[in-house]
Parts: structure tokens; C-alpha cells; sequence
């Protein structure tokens, strides 16, 4: 986890400090998000049992889900974090009963807008001046995918 935090390329668009993150306070945060009720997290691997990235539902609750997904530059491209998202949509609209997963994405973070696309979420609505980022406004773009969306584009 820690290579992706401190990748710039990736941590710029994140909200959080990353630079600051120490592998105790990654362990710690690993320790805390797995006693979350309301959470759930799995990380991604290849055939060989290696650590690509981590992919969540947050904030379960009334049949909807929080999707994030934060994967190794080494990744990229390799279709790992689509099947993962293909994988984590089976799991909230089958095993969890969900009808609507969403996410929310920095406008500006071009290639993850293009992702969510191409997994199929749908674009809602874009959110101007949403939040501060290390010291700028930001805008974020929402998306959504529901259960009915994803056997639509099964059976497409």
C-alpha cells in the first residue's frame, strides 16, 4: 500500500496526506478499517499471491455502498482493477442485496473519470468547488451504478 501513497503520480489526487503515512500508520489504518461494520475492503493480487491494490465499499448502509479503489502504478493498464470492480459489483448486488453503488472522483483525475466509465458506472453530476485541496477548490464528478445498470450491461 504504502508504494501507491507515496507515488506521486497517483497521491496527488488524493485527500489525504500520504507523504506522511508510515508503514505503523498503514498497519494501523489496515487494523482499523477491518473492524469497520459498515466497510468492506479486499485487495487486489495476481496469479501470483502479489499485492496490486485495495478495493472497498464504505459507508454500507440503505442499499447503497461508497466504491474506492486505489491500485500500484505497475497496474495500470493491466485490467486488474476492472475485473476487481466487475468482482466488488457481484459481491454488493448479490451477496449484500445492494441497489446502488456510487463514487465520487476528483473532475481533474482524468484517467480514473474514464475508468468508471468504462466499468459502467454513470455519470450524475459534477459538484464545483466541492473541496479543498491542499489549499485549492476542487470540483468532483459522481457516479453510480445500480443493480438494473449492471444487468443491462450484462446482457448487452
Amino acid at each position: 500500500m504504502l508504494e501507491w501513497m507515496r507515488d506521486p503520480s497517483i497521491a496527488c489526487y488524493f485527500r489525504f496526506d500520504a507523504a506522511s503515512m508510515t508503514e505503523e500508520k498503514c498497519r494501523a489504518f489496515i487494523e482499523s478499517a477491518s473492524r469497520d461494520p459498515s466497510s468492506r475492503h479486499y485487495a487486489i493480487a495476481d496469479e501470483n499471491d502479489e499485492y496490486l491494490g485495495t478495493i472497498s465499499l464504505k459507508n454500507i448502509a440503505n442499499g447503497s455502498a461508497e466504491y474506492a479503489i486505489s491500485t500500484r502504478k505497475c497496474t495500470h493498464g493491466s485490467g486488474a482493477a476492472l475485473q476487481a470492480t466487475r468482482d466488488i459489483l457481484r459481491i454488493s448486488f448479490d451477496e449484500l442485496g445492494l441497489e446502488t453503488v456510487y463514487l465520487n472522483v476528483l473532475a481533474e483525475n482524468l484517467r480514473a473519470n474514464a475508468f468508471y466509465r468504462k466499468a459502467g458506472f454513470r455519470f450524475t453530476h459534477s459538484e464545483e468547488n466541492a473541496l479543498e485541496l491542499r489549499g485549492e477548490r476542487k470540483a468532483l464528478n459522481w457516479y453510480e451504478i445500480s443493480r438494473t445498470d449492471l444487468i443491462k450491461e450484462t446482457n448487452a
